[in-house]
């Protein structure tokens, strides 16, 4: 089962930060998840389009220019980074999930994707990008057909992984809340990866293992890891 950083090394550094992706590296996670707003013509690595929850900032990211947004301090000094420096840090030293947000160009993201191809260690197998806006998903598909993407939901959908299948997906990633035996069976049998967020209690990965989900994204991905590790060479 693979692990995956959840917007970095979360639980040791500050989310969506290149401290935290250095440190979940550092962890040897299997991927990094981030998350990504458009603010003009720059993809920026934060979760929400407001700012008090992790910057010191206040208001939203469209009333800051983006030299205004680069000198908030998202803690332990770091600032808000770009997609392409965490492509930078990263290097295709592991997967790396791309979860878009407040985007509307999706072309600039495939653009990022295109440089890091030719410029950083990357093979195309390394990027996923997901989200919760299916819209944009299936026009990144029409854009670049090979480019694997992940529908998200937060649900248990009454046609479970169906809805990822018609977008022809690579992955249903899923909220842990609501994911059973019978989802994860549903996206294996529709040729699906299943991906489950936000796993951090041991219960569920072992849980979450005996039901062969491909995949989890920890906020301690290092902790993750270890105790996976120790139940396999247990069993």
């Amino acid at each position: 089962m693979l692990v995956f950083a959840h917007r970095g090394a979360s639980a040791d550094a500050p989310e969506n930060t290149l401290l935290a992706v250095k440190k979940a590296l550092s962890q040897d996670c299997d991927g990094i998840e981030i998350d990504v707003h458009q603010h003009g013509d720059h993809l920026l690595v934060i979760h929400d389009h407001w700012l008090h929850r992790t910057t010191n900032g206040q208001g939203q990211l469209s009333e800051y220019t983006f030299e205004q947004l680069q000198k908030l301090d998202v803690g332990l000094g770091e600032s808000i980074p770009t997609l392409w420096q965490v492509m930078e840090c990263v290097a295709g030293r592991c997967l790396l999930n791309i979860e878009i947000k407040g985007v509307h160009d999706v072309q600039l993201v495939l653009d990022n994707i295109e440089k890091a191809l030719h410029e950083l260690n990357f093979s195309l197998d390394h990027f996923i990008v997901s989200s919760f806006d299916h819209h944009l998903l299936r026009s990144i598909k029409e854009h670049k057909p090979d480019l694997k993407i992940g529908a998200l939901t937060a649900s248990k959908p009454i046609d479970y992984a169906g809805f990822a299948q018609s977008l022809n997906a690579y992955s249903v990633n899923a909220d842990v809340t609501f994911v059973d035996e019978a989802f994860v069976l549903d996206a294996k049998r529709r040729g699906l990866k299943i991906f489950v967020y936000t796993v951090d209690q041991q219960a569920d990965l072992v849980k979450l293992a005996n039901w062969q989900v491909d995949g989890v994204f920890s906020n301690g991905p290092g902790r993750a890891k270890a105790f996976l590790a120790r139940q396999t060479s247990a069993d």
